[in-house]
């Protein structure tokens, strides 16, 4: 059994919404209120953050914060990578989902030549790029970093040179590109896509699992067909959003969608995921307390990360 490591990135500079950067001690506030001691237990590792960027002027409005985004998604990525080569099992608990480049590329650094496979649960596809996006934020936009994918197809967007600079660094990071294959990708829960994302969807044949087929064949077998969709790779990476689970469960997360799966659906869908030997990282996202009442999203969260830690060890040890 590898050694859990916990890996905390307090960064929001990606998110539309303030308070993400929140997330990781809410989760916290939530273990002391069930009066648990996962987080006495659970070695653990904070990236620095650049969210005092926040507060000075955005210079690449198509990209917002590349700059500081970028020197996380760095710092991220050689986190990951140095605890996998020393045997570890990252677990990423994070503000808002831009992080996931940053794993992405530190798995892909620690084994360049295998070939990773991503399962993503999630509202939303997040395959934006700065030619694409309609917000600039960058949490939309992980799964073009990594793979590389500036849609050109669907272009509307003039990036300045600055933004251009920074996002081909951003897609370069470890000095591989693209570090997954679109075909590579499988979505669960995704339901908030824009028509310049349905489009990469449609052109890669990006399987997507909904909501009603979650409920209508159950976690088990959606899960058990999410992995097997990704045969052909050797490792996989799992991201969960809280994004993905319905507004009714909580409203702590800046970018609610109605009609998502529940807090015990993506309990058992999670642990189901990460049972698999071939899933080698997990990353839970988007946490924000300051949308929430009674802190409800950060505890349902922190007792879906308890359940997925233990079923990474096998054993219930938190």
């Amino acid at each position: 059994m590898s050694e859990l490591l916990l890996i905390e990135v307090k960064s929001e500079l990606g998110a539309g919404t303030r308070g993400a950067s929140l997330g990781v001690d809410a989760v916290k506030i939530a273990a002391h209120d069930f009066a648990s001691k996962f987080f006495l237990k659970i070695n653990r590792q904070e990236i620095p953050n650049r969210n005092e960027l926040l507060y000075e002027p955005v210079k690449t409005p198509f990209a917002r914060y590349a700059e500081g985004i970028h020197q996380v998604l760095e710092s991220v990525a050689g986190t990951v990578c140095e605890a996998m080569k020393e045997g570890k099992y990252p677990i990423v608990l994070a503000g808002d989902h831009s992080t996931a480049a940053g794993t992405i590329s530190g798995i892909k650094m620690a084994y360049p030549k295998k070939r990773l496979g991503v399962i993503w649960v999630d509202a939303h596809a997040d395959l934006h790029s700065p030619y694409t996006t309609p917000s600039g934020n960058m949490h939309g936009m992980p799964l073009a970093m990594v793979s590389a994918e500036d849609n050109a197809e669907c272009k509307s967007n003039e990036p300045d040179e600055r933004t251009v600079v920074l996002w081909n660094k951003i897609k370069s990071i470890g000095g591989i590109q693209p570090k997954v294959h679109l075909e590579d990708i499988v979505f669960i829960g995704v339901r908030d896509v824009e028509p310049q994302e349905n489009f990469l969807i449609k052109k890669h044949g990006i399987r997507n699992f909904t909501v009603t087929d979650v409920r209508k064949r159950g976690v088990e077998k959606v899960a058990f067909e999410a992995l097997t969709s990704l045969d052909k790779c050797d490792i996989i990476y799992v991201s969960f959003d809280v994004d993905s689970m319905d507004p009714k469960v909580s409203m702590g997360t800046g970018t609610p969608v109605p009609s998502g799966i529940n807090e015990r659906e993506a309990g058992k869908l999670l642990q189901n995921l990460v049972s698999s030997p071939k899933v080698v990282c997990f990353e839970m996202v988007e946490i924000n307390p300051t949308l929430d009442k009674e802190n409800l999203m950060a505890e349902n969260a922190f007792e879906i990360l308890v359940k997925v830690s233990n079923s990474i060890s096998n054993q219930s040890i938190f």
